[in-house]
């Protein structure tokens, strides 16, 4: 205390030697007749206006407040300045700049912490002329591994644990849930546009935005007149074969965009069949068609109840023939008159055969003297 106390006068005299000889003369004059201060002067009809709890609330609030009797703006006005008072209180005060405090510093600890500042090597990548080229601070050594960490494959190995565990919280707990969705079945009614959608899994592709709408001119409330005139409307995207004709759109931003468009263009087909022109003298053009061959299995070549019944019949009559053969003896089994041949025959005996003679073959052996061979039957 004695040595702050010391600084602070030595502070002092310093500053008093370093004053302007002119800020010493001003110091020596007499003192103005009124107070420095940064507001204006104001005369006596400038007085403030008396406190009115009226004009202190916002518009909404003192409509609300018109609208009251006067016992209510009296209670209203108690109450109003019973609540300004205990959110003005010491204690109240204190409690709300705790709780902002703490806040404040959960949100400090959650904030990640800004990186150093980077050098110019890694502020500034390198150009196309500098690609591929070795950076000498990766050609160093790596750091020394002192056991405190996992390796990268047994960190993937933990998050894939992780998210297997995810999955089956999701499927323990969350999926139970959706039975409460659930609805029962109920077939789809008959409508005479069908519309096809493409989707790739959230993942964003041209071809998600085209819509292809197909329809039969016999499912449509028109007559045979009128259904030959929007045949020739539709021109090659009529399938005769199917009897179907199909229209696609792709143009707008989205799907019920490209949806609504055809749904308007089949009505406007549909308007111009039963009031345009019938085009009578136009004939119809299934050139763009490929006809295809289509082979009918014949009438006479399928198996009717009583066919099949009969081949089984004679299947059943070759069984049984074939059966009372065997027993009679009638049929040879080769494989037992081989075996039998087999036992039969000596597999093998000895025969002297001097030596110099001929063999088989016409070839002497040779060699002098007498010998024995092994020669197998």
């Amino acid at each position: 205390m004695a040595s702050a106390m010391h600084t602070l006068r030595l502070t002092a005299q310093r500053s008093t030697y370093r004053i302007a000889p002119r800020s010493r003369h001003c110091l020596l004059q007499p003192p103005l007749a009124f107070p420095f201060s940064t507001s204006t002067r104001r005369n006596a009809s400038d007085a403030p206006a008396p406190y009115s709890f009226r004009e202190s609330l916002d518009s909404s609030s003192r409509a609300f407040y018109d609208s009251l009797s006067p016992e209510d703006r009296i209670r209203y006005e108690q109450d109003a300045i019973k609540l300004d008072e205990y959110m003005t209180s010491p204690a109240v005060e204190a409690r709300l700049n705790a709780e902002v405090s703490d806040a404040a510093y959960d949100v400090f600890r959650q904030t990640p912490r800004e990186k150093a500042r980077p050098d110019a090597y890694e502020r500034f990548k390198p150009g196309l002329m500098a690609m591929g080229e070795i950076n000498e601070r990766d050609s160093g050594e790596d750091e020394v591994f002192d056991g405190d960490d996992m390796s990268s494959i047994a960190h993937g190995e933990l998050e894939q644990h992780r998210e297997l565990r995810a999955y089956a919280r999701i499927a323990a707990w969350e999926m139970p849930l959706l039975s409460k969705l659930a609805k029962p079945f109920e077939p789809p009614t008959t409508t005479p546009l069908r519309f096809r959608y493409t989707d790739y899994f959230g993942e964003t592709h041209p071809a998600r935005l085209k819509i292809v709408c197909e329809f039969s001119p016999m499912d449509l409330p028109l007559t045979p007149a009128q259904r030959l005139t929007l045949i020739k409307l539709v021109g090659v995207r009529y399938d005769p074969q199917r009897d179907l004709v199909r229209m696609s759109c792709e143009m707008f931003e989205t799907q019920a965009q490209n949806k609504r468009y055809l749904g308007d263009l089949v009505d406007t087909l549909m308007k111009e069949a039963r009031e345009g022109e019938g085009f009578e003298d136009v004939g119809v053009d299934f050139r763009h068609v490929k006809w295809k061959d289509r082979k009918e299995f014949p009438e006479a070549w399928k198996l009717s109840g009583g066919k099949r019944k009969a081949l089984e019949e004679r299947r059943e009559e070759r069984e049984r023939n074939e059966r009372e053969r065997v027993a009679r003896g009638q049929i040879v089994d080769g494989v037992g008159v081989i075996d039998a041949a087999m036992r039969a025959v000596r597999v093998e005996e000895r025969v002297e055969i001097p030596m110099g003679k001929k063999l088989l073959g016409g070839k002497e052996r040779a060699g002098g003297g007498k010998g024995r061979q092994r020669v197998g039957r």
